[in-house]
């Protein structure tokens, strides 16, 4: 199948799932359930788990691979009878259609009418934000597997959220460690921003050009450019940026906003003339730009199943989903985030001993998960996973039939090594709750 999905095709995504593990139901677009088939008949209450992923808009492309892994996690955790081996997991996803509106209508239907336990989502880190609210009221888990401005562990906190990925604040100075290094070889001066006018775009830029302003004070920003989400023509952009003639460019860029800036930059030349150090790059982009990517620029991960292949839960990830899905496909970094939230759930559960919400936020407070990126723990103060950042340059090589980062100059940035110091700090910006 294709990297694009329709909030009309879910059958199409889920199909083979709903042969054998779950019985399938789509009420209208962008509303599918998935009920587990088979139950112990020592099972206990069926544990409903909302899933909020865009199926439409700016993210849509990234969502592809988690809502085709999830199923396949959750039917894994079913085998053993679900969570604590008694409850079993039944899904329920929601298209938020990268819009804050419609992702808290979804979670709040989700709660009220589906009566979930926990959501997991989403892409914009806009939408989660507004699912906190919603999630904090109902006191139920959030697992923001994907979305990661750092406001949503730090001014926006709430203690029923959890956070997976490196926040924007990681993975901005994640980029300046790489960057100090670069710009010191190559002696830059100079650089221009290119964001996205949203709030992960105007969290990552804000943090890079700060932390690189104390890592290497000579820099000069020449100017902030910004643009909508859903741009369809970046040559004014690309203009501006020649014009200016910087060292380097930073971008704050993800989704089809991404591909479609990489696509038109390369054509018009702007890559020969200005370097590209740092932009966002997950498996998603590596394997659908595979033709087009321009090679030996410098890009950042976040969940790379090729610098985690001697990690057992990888391993194991990789096979069931090409068992699933063919050889040719590969969980990206989204697919492998989410299915360390879901089995975060999971070890939760175990080490609370309950399903109830409250007792699995409380026993994942400070706890140390396993994830297919290694033996992780969440920051006690905020629920920010201590995850790493992955900063390489593209590269070909005779494994895959896409680029990936090149292994023999990959650095890998722990998340606890650029993440805000001290607690004390975190504290004074989170917001008072009740």
């Amino acid at each position: 199948m294709g990297d694009r999905i329709s909030d009309h095709k879910w059958s199409g995504v889920l199909k083979s799932m709903d042969r054998r593990e779950f019985i399938l139901s789509s009420a209208a677009a962008g509303i599918l359930t998935m009920t587990p088939r088979f139950a112990s008949a020592g099972s206990g209450e069926v544990f409903r788990v909302g899933v909020t992923l865009p199926t439409t808009g700016a993210g849509a492309n990234y969502s592809v691979r988690p809502i085709k892994g999830l199923p396949l996690i959750a039917a894994q955790i079913n085998k053993r009878g679900g969570l604590l081996g008694k409850h079993p997991i039944e899904l329920h996803f929601r298209d938020t259609q990268t819009k804050p509106a419609a992702g808290t209508r979804e979670a709040r239907s989700l709660i009220l009418n589906e009566k979930v336990q926990a959501i997991l989502g989403t892409w914009s880190s806009a939408v989660a934000m507004g699912i906190q609210e919603i999630v904090h009221e109902n006191k139920i888990l959030h697992f923001a597997a994907t979305s990661n401005s750092s406001k949503i562990v730090n001014e926006n906190y709430t203690p029923y959220t959890f956070q997976f990925g490196p926040n924007s604040r990681m993975q901005s100075a994640a980029t300046v460690v790489a960057m100090k290094t670069l710009i010191e070889k190559k002696g830059w001066k100079k650089y221009v921003t290119l964001g996205a006018d949203y709030e992960w775009g105007r969290d990552a830029q804000s943090v890079f050009v700060k932390e690189l302003a104390k890592a290497s004070p000579g820099i000069e920003l020449k100017k902030e450019l910004w643009f909508r989400l859903g741009e369809t023509d970046f040559s004014p952009y690309i203009s501006a940026v020649m014009a200016l003639k910087p060292d380097f460019l930073f971008g704050a860029i993800a989704g089809k906003d991404n591909e479609t800036f990489l696509q038109q930059a390369k054509a018009a030349g702007l890559f020969k003339r200005v370097a590209y150090p740092g932009v966002f790059l997950p498996v998603t982009e590596l394997m659908q730009q595979r033709r087009t990517l321009p090679r030996g620029i410098i890009g950042l991960n976040r969940c790379p199943f090729f610098a985690n292949l001697d990690n057992p839960m990888m391993q194991s990830y990789i096979k069931t989903f090409q068992d699933e899905f063919g050889t040719d496909d590969w969980p990206d970094d989204f697919a492998c985030m989410y299915f360390d939230a879901l089995n975060g759930l999971d070890q939760g559960a175990k080490m609370a001993g309950s399903v109830s919400p409250d007792a699995i936020k409380d026993a994942l407070k400070g706890a140390t998960i396993d994830t297919c990126r290694g033996r992780l723990a969440f920051r006690d103060c905020n629920n920010q996973l201590d995850a790493p950042s992955y900063v390489g340059e593209v590269v070909d090589t005779p494994d895959y039939p896409f680029p990936i980062f090149d292994p023999k100059t990959l650095v890998v940035v722990k998340g606890s090594d650029v993440w805000l110091p001290t607690c004390e700090e975190v504290k004074k910006l989170q917001k008072k709750r009740a």
